[in-house]
């Protein structure tokens, strides 16, 4: 009797530990459709759409620029770029979820508006980092971006 019981106490540990449960699977989130909310705000340059997707302690980093916090990252990143840069687009080459974070990597590539009248407009292109968490509301929530870009070509 034994024996039976300690391969019936064995198959319930596996069992138990291995595939995620029902509800965690369901939990998860299409990353994908996250940024595409982030990028169509940010293109149709809606920065009171993009001031809900961010999380209250959201990082930016970007090269040695590091801002922290919702209203740093909104003032001194959303707003202070909004006017310089048209038409993000995200090309993704790794992406990942879970029951509470989701992530995008890839590059980017943007237009970069001319600094001035009769001055050449540029290309931005570069690679991202896009986390997601969800907030005590669960609420999916952008809480971390990391960006490096490459150097601006003229068009």
């Amino acid at each position: 009797m034994k024996p039976i019981f300690g391969f019936l106490l064995a198959g319930t540990l596996l069992a138990s530990c291995s595939a995620p449960k029902a509800d965690e699977a369901a939990a998860a989130v299409n990353v994908q459709t996250l940024n595409q909310q982030f990028v169509g705000a940010w293109n149709a340059k809606n920065t009171a759409q993009l001031d809900t997707l961010l999380a209250d302690d959201v990082q930016y980093a970007q090269g040695a620029t590091r801002f922290n916090g919702k209203s740093e990252v909104a003032d001194k990143w959303v707003r202070a770029t909004m006017g310089t840069i048209a038409d993000l687009k995200l090309y993704t080459t790794s992406s990942g979820t879970d029951a509470t974070t989701a992530y995008e990597a890839g590059t980017f590539s943007t237009e970069v508006m001319p600094e001035g009248p009769g001055q050449p407009a540029g290309e931005g292109e570069g690679n991202f980092i896009l986390l997601w968490k969800k907030n005590k509301k669960n609420a999916w929530k952008l809480s971390y971006v990391q960006l490096e870009g490459l150097p601006v070509k003229i068009k």
